[in-house]
C-alpha cells in the first residue's frame, strides 16, 4: 500500500532541496525525520513536514511505522518569481525566485518484496513461453 504527501509552492529552489534528498533518500522514513533537523540546510524544514505528513497517512491506516521505506521522493520545479534588484548606473538586475513541488511516497517492506518477487516470477513465465514456440 503507498501512502502518500505532497507540498505545493515551496520557497527554495528544487537545487537545494535535492542536496537534502540525497541524504536521506537511503534511510528509513523514521530515521529521516530524526537527521533532517541536523541537515544544516534551510530546504531541510519543509522536506521534513512533508515526510512527517506522510507517516502520518500511514498511521491513519494503522500501518506499522518500522515497516515504512521510502518509494519515491519528487522534487518538482514550480513557478517562478520574476524579480529586479538594483544595480549601478539606475539599471535594473533581474533575478528569479524558485519554487518547488514536493511528493513522498512511502510504501511497506512486504509491499515492495512482494512486487518483486512478482515481477521476476512474470519474466520466467515470459521467458518460458517463448521457448516452447
Amino acid at each position: 500500500m503507498e501512502f502518500r504527501a505532497t507540498q505545493k509552492f515551496v520557497l527554495s529552489s528544487p537545487k537545494k532541496l535535492r542536496e537534502v534528498v540525497a541524504l536521506i533518500k537511503k534511510l528509513s522514513p523514521t530515521e529521516a525525520v530524526e537527521r533532517l533537523p541536523f541537515a544544516g540546510k534551510r530546504a531541510a524544514k519543509p522536506l521534513e513536514k512533508v515526510v512527517r505528513t506522510a507517516i502520518a497517512n500511514a498511521k491513519q491506516k494503522e500501518v506499522n511505522v518500522e515497516t515504512l521505506i521510502f518509494k519515491e521522493i519528487q522534487i518538482g520545479e514550480g513557478p517562478r518569481l520574476k524579480r529586479f534588484r538594483a544595480g549601478a548606473r539606475g539599471r535594473a538586475k533581474p533575478y528569479k525566485r524558485r519554487m518547488s513541488h514536493i511528493r513522498v511516497v512511502l510504501t511497506t517492506r512486504n509491499d515492495q518484496i512482494s512486487k518483486s518477487k512478482s515481477q521476476t516470477n512474470s519474466k520466467t513465465v515470459n521467458l518460458k513461453e517463448e521457448k516452447t514456440d
